[in-house]
């Protein structure tokens, strides 16, 4: 049957000003009679029996979309947040359930798996109704199953018998297929599942929800767009400028329908414009309305409101309860302490004792000892108080009591980052934006009108409130035109992020062969949108083009060739930098080498600042780990210190000596009190005159590598030689000279795209499927066909993201004599992440030279083999290994307490809960994937050793 799309959209608030329009036409008969089938068919079939169950009625959206799912459609469903999408995908449970069918219910995260799970087993018993989420299994059989996307990607592939008699599945946040590191999973899903079954997709208000809905009957047939941009609850938005809570929009205009460039509120406008006395003046008048970089205005006057301000406007302005989001964890602690000093109480005396009844009730399963260290008593203080923190670095317990408490509407205000916009069932009547810039991992950057969208959809309870509020807090750098373009600008296009990956494709070979596989490929969401994408692409290169000869003009110099001036400038640029890395590298390691040779009673000048600090050696530390070698000192001031290489930064120097008792114990006052007085004594007799720097001081010093560098010689005198240097406009040509080099390497990127666009997919499947051959995971057959060899088959079952790493390290055996400490240790170096960038290296139980060292090591030279392959065939889908969590792992795995595990770290209870679940999924899978049976022997013990305590908690 040829695939088909139908397609609805229901619009929202008042028609744009214009001509009048017409009175409507009458229906036909025809249309009429239609009409009436329909609504007879609706009172009479399941639509009618699952409409009779529910306490409210359903909107046209949703009609429309349940009728769809009982004609036997496909449904793709796009609504504003907290619009009542699951309701469509709790029908095709009822539809599943009626016809004595499965229904698979999936979610991008376990949190929001767990909540959906609740309210099914509400509806259905939890007899019917199961959850697997990869770390928890709850009647997996059960009629209707709630699971992660991986897990029934997993199931697919394995081919699972859990899967017969599957109609119905439902895509929560379908959306979510954009995010670059799991997005690949739902269009996996979407094109293996069986052909029979039917799919219901739930996604936020996308602008190309018709390009997606003709992908989808693409690959899956019949499918229905039903699109709606009404919001059951209006939206207002407002700013806050000191203690006066101001419209966005002038007074005519209708925040739910502002149109486009809406006019903004006038009186918003002055007083952000107002500037300190003697501010005026230093401003020239072209600065005047001028905007600074990145299209934002200069700071001006505003400064930015205390939270617990924010909080006492919002309470006097009735808009509690609220989310407050900040983009920063340590910003969303902050605000909840000041508002306990700031004394914040939102309680009633009931609502606070059933407030500590709950958080009592919830946090019975966890030790005493664990408690204390992870704050409980502070965080049950600003629950009684009505305020919150949530973000990613919370126990999930203490995260899941927030939510709990919030929607009974005892906690009042929850300071967030914006991780609470996915998913999660937190309705608010107000939410509240410190800031429109966040922080995305590398660079500061504007929120999106997507991300806007996102965040402000959860202001408004429907059934509660009669208009939800967005605010934005004041600040000196708000634009409020740029604001209004974030606010009126609700849709946002679905972008797809489907690569092929080792798993896949092995498994791809194995169940249809590589030629099938190729056009299963050619079948994706990134392969339907770069087809239609080259078009634009190629305006946008012809654009490119014309911009870089205006740029090629605006340098060109009467005096020579520019652009070959601005090679030797970029060359010396490259030489410089170069060296410093070198340099650096020197200078560390004498270091390394000044902190190895000190022995127990030997006296140091560490320098740091303007003065010098004098210590005396009372444990050397041998060797050290990964980060070089960590005596222990004492210091003049009885502080014991362990210093690093990072520590002596320009270098260290010992000037005496000092005997040290021999059973010294740092940890005894009296004697730490003694030696300090005696180390006192001892620099009293001691010549600290400082040593003469080399080469006439340390500036001197840290400018002789360059200096001596003939290569970098050599080119400073070719570009002063030059007839470019001695041009008066030579720095205005660098800058353009600069934006063309800029843009040349943008539109060369572009047109790789462009020739690439064109089967990509499947090209990049090609050169996967032949580093897989090389390696020994496929082979060719008599006939020529590629087959999966014995090591492919269990490459089959490993699906973390640096699986090609996993399996390898797997097949040389480099883990084969770890005890399960060790192995959940080494498999965290797959699965982690740090969250910013850190030069230090991280310690190794052990040493670089015991078990563990050594198999890390290992492990090391494995993936650096594979990026060298991958280099060759012109891939990037590895991850380096990340050992930043072995040694927390290390000790939890050991039967180590929390406080032993955290201490000294910045690594939160949160993430290192969730952390730990990553690492048990993927022992789990080596369990059954481990070629020997003495690994996965030691892999389940490794879950069960991990799987404890606060880890393994679970709140179903």
């Amino acid at each position: 049957m040829p695939s088909r799309r139908r397609s609805t959209r229901t619009a929202t608030g008042p028609a744009a000003p214009g001509p009048a329009p017409s009175s409507p036409a009458e229906p036909s008969p025809a249309e009429r009679y239609a009409a009436s089938r329909r609504r007879a068919a609706a009172d009479r079939g399941e639509l009618a029996t699952f409409r009779a169950r529910l306490d409210f009625p359903l909107d046209d959206f949703q009609v429309e979309a349940c009728a769809a799912l009982e004609r036997g459609s496909g449904v793709l469903v796009a609504a504003p947040t907290g619009a009542g999408k699951t309701v469509v995908g709790e029908f095709a449970v009822h539809l599943a359930l009626a016809a004595g069918r499965k229904a698979f219910y999936t979610t991008p995260i376990k949190a929001l798996s767990n909540q959906k799970y609740a309210d099914l087993a509400r509806v259905h018993g939890s007899e019917r109704v199961g959850l697997l989420t990869g770390d928890t299994t709850v009647n997996g059989d059960a009629d209707v199953v709630v699971m992660t996307t991986e897990v029934l990607r997993n199931m697919l592939y394995a081919g699972s018998a859990a899967l017969d008699g599957l109609g119905y599945v439902v895509m929560d946040e379908v959306h979510y297929l954009a995010d670059r590191f799991r997005g690949p999973v739902w269009e996996e899903v979407i094109i293996h599942l069986p052909d029979d079954v039917q799919l219901v997709s739930l996604s936020a208000t996308v602008s190309n929800a018709e390009e997606f809905g003709d992908w989808l009957a693409t690959v899956r047939g019949d499918t229905t767009v039903v699109v709606s941009e009404h919001r059951p609850v209006p939206l207002g938005q407002h700013v806050l400028v000191g203690d006066r809570l101001l419209d966005l929009y002038a007074g005519h205009v209708d925040p739910t329908a502002p149109g486009v460039d809406p006019p903004i509120n006038p009186d918003l406008t002055h007083l952000l414009r107002r500037q300190p006395p003697g501010d005026r003046e230093r401003r020239g008048p072209r600065d005047r309305g001028d905007r600074g970089r990145g299209g934002h205005r200069p700071a001006t006057g505003v400064r930015p409101v205390p939270r617990f301000v924010v909080v006492d406007e919002l309470a006097q302005a009735g808009l509690l309860p609220a989310i407050v989001f900040i983009f920063s964890r340590l910003g969303c602690e902050a605000a909840v302490q000041q508002c306990l000093t700031a004394g914040v109480r939102l309680t009633t005396p009931a609502e606070r004792a059933d407030i500590r009844r709950v958080a009592e009730e919830r946090c019975a399963a966890i030790p005493p000892e664990d408690l204390e260290i992870l704050g409980y008593d502070a965080f049950v203080e600003a629950l009684v108080r009505g305020v919150a923190a949530h973000h990613a670095g919370m126990l999930p317990l203490f995260k899941e009591t927030v939510e709990d408490l919030f929607s009974r509407g005892w906690v009042k205000v929850v300071f967030a980052t914006e991780t609470l916009a996915l998913g999660i069932n937190m309705p608010a009547r107000s939410v509240v934006l410190e800031k429109l810039v966040k922080w995305d991992g590398s660079a500061h950057v504007d929120v999106t009108p997507g991300e806007y969208t996102q965040l402000t959809g959860r202001a408004g309870r429907r059934g509660i409130d009669t208009e939800g509020h967005a605010v934005v807090v004041a600040h000196g750098a708000l634009d409020p035109v740029q604001l209004a373009g974030l606010a009126s600008r609700r849709l946002y296009p679905l972008r797809s992020s489907f690569r092929p990956t080792y798993n896949m494709a092995v498994n791809l070979v194995a169940q249809v062969g590589r030629e099938r596989a190729r056009d299963v490929l050619e079948t994706s969401f990134a392969q339907f949108q770069a087809d239609r994408g080259v078009v634009g692409l190629a305006r946008q290169a012809q654009t490119h083009a014309e911009a870089l000869e205006g740029y090629a003009e605006a340098m060109s110099c009467h005096l020579g060739d520019f652009g070959e001036y601005m090679t030797l400038r970029r060359a010396i640029t490259e030489r410089e930098r170069g060296l410093a890395r070198t340099e650096a590298a020197t200078r560390r390691a004498d270091v390394t080498r000044t902190l190895e040779g000190l022995h127990a009673g030997d006296v140091v000048e560490i320098p740091g600042g303007r003065r010098a600090e004098h210590a005396v050696v009372v444990d050397p530390g041998g060797k050290g780990g990964f980060d070089g070698p960590r005596p222990t000192v004492l210091t003049t001031d009885r502080q014991i210190r362990r210093l690093t290489v990072a520590d002596v930064g320009t270098g260290l120097r010992t000037v005496g000596r000092l005997k040290v008792p021999a059973r010294f114990e740092v940890r005894v006052p009296a004697a730490r009190r003694d030696l300090a007085a005696r180390l006192r004594s001892r620099l009293d007799e001691l010549d600290l005159t400082p040593a003469p720097a080399r080469g006439g001081g340390r500036r001197a010093e840290r400018r002789s590598a360059a200096a001596d560098d003939a290569e970098l010689e050599s080119l400073r005198r070719d570009l002063r030689a030059h007839p470019c240097h001695r041009c008066p406009d030579r720095e205005d040509h660098a800058r353009w000279a600069e934006r063309w080099a800029r843009l040349r390497d943008e539109h060369a990127a572009l047109v790789r795209r462009i020739s690439g666009r064109t089967g990509s997919i499947a090209a990049v499947f090609d050169r996967i499927c032949d580093v897989l051959r090389t390696l020994g995971y496929l082979t060719t057959d008599e006939s020529g066909a590629l087959r999966v060899t014995q090591d492919g088959g269990w490459l089959r079952r490993l699906y973390a993201e640096n699986d090609l790493v996993l399996a390898e390290c797997l097949r040389r055996g480099v883990w084969e004599e770890l005890d399960a400490p060790g192995l959940a240790a080494a498999v965290s170096t797959i699965v982690y992440r740090s969250r910013r960038d850190d030069d230090t290296e991280a310690r190794v139980p052990g040493g670089p030279d015991g078990r563990l060292g050594r198999a890390l090591d290992a492990a090391v030279r494995a993936w650096s083999e594979l990026e060298d392959l991958e280099h060759g065939a012109r891939l990037e889908t590895i991850q380096p290994l990340d050992l930043g969590l072995v040694e927390p792992i290390h000790r939890w795995a050991a039967g180590r307490s929390l406080d032993a595990v955290l201490r000294g770290s910045d690594l939160a209870a949160g993430d290192f809960v969730r952390w730990c679940k990553q690492v048990i999924d993927v022992l789990d899978q080596i369990s059954g994937a481990a070629p020997t049976a003495r690994l996965r022997t030691t892999a389940d013990r490794a879950v069960t050793a991990l799987r404890r305590g606060v880890v393994a908690y679970s709140a179903v």
